[in-house]
């Protein structure tokens, strides 16, 4: 029996790389897929600017090249927003979806106050030692260069937000809200608002969960995403 498959989206800063432990706990129940967005990871940048748009491009180009023609989706965190854009603009690629610590509230306040920790002078003096994680998650690309574009899209996002009330209340398929209750990054407001927006979703909480994703219980997770794709 051929099985299901699943692509895991990575979040803002990230690379498929930090999906290894999870695609090992996930391969015995699907067949398993990531990606890199442009920019990230071992792909080099090919546009000049980060966007959302962008990055629901590079899925479906990765669909088609794989020939995937529907598949669920684990998006984590700036993944997350980018595999629900990408159900309103493709439907038919995706069958379901899970987010985990996926901001919604983008306004230009809360841009504004994600956008002021991407300061790469002030990364180096304070936090060395996540500078040297982002030099080995993007071989591709100068991390300086990663973290400037990161901060650019953030702030084109909280001008012109993508995933409206509208927006979620278009999209069919199943959805389930992912959060940590220990998430400093995303609000359990802002999370619960996105859930009750979408017409077919779940609210999970997963317990004692920060919003690093190396942080994350890896078995919770794999079998919080196993539940609900083998469910459908």
């Amino acid at each position: 029996m051929n099985k299901p498959s699943l692509l895991l989206l990575h979040g803002a800063l990230g690379s498929k790389q930090q999906f290894e432990p999870l695609s090992k706990a996930l391969e015995e129940h699907f067949d398993v897929h990531s990606l890199d967005f442009d920019g990230h990871g071992s792909v080099p940048a090919s546009r000049q600017t980060f966007r959302i748009e962008g990055f629901a491009e590079d899925v479906a180009l990765y669909l088609e090249r794989h020939n995937l023609t529907s598949v669920h989706i684990f998006g984590y965190s700036m993944g997350g927003y980018a595999a629900l854009y990408l159900a309103t603009k493709q439907p038919q690629r995706i069958q379901s979806i899970i987010t985990l610590g996926t901001k919604f509230a983008w306004n230009p306040e809360t841009a504004a106050k994600e956008a002021s920790m991407l300061n790469p002078e002030r990364m180096k003096e304070k936090i060395p030692s996540f500078v040297k994680r982002l030099e080995m998650l993007h071989p591709a690309s100068e991390w300086v260069s990663v973290v400037e574009k990161t901060k650019e899209m953030m702030l084109t996002l909280g001008n012109a937000p993508l995933l409206d009330t509208t927006a979620l209340g278009a999209i069919q398929q199943r959805v389930r809200i992912g959060i940590g209750d220990r998430d400093e990054m995303v609000t359990l407001e802002e999370t619960v608002s996105a859930y009750k927006a979408l017409p077919t979703s779940e609210l999970a909480v997963l317990p004692n969960t920060p919003h690093a994703l190396e942080k994350v219980n890896i078995e919770r997770l794999s079998t919080m995403i196993t539940d609900f794709f083998t469910n459908n």
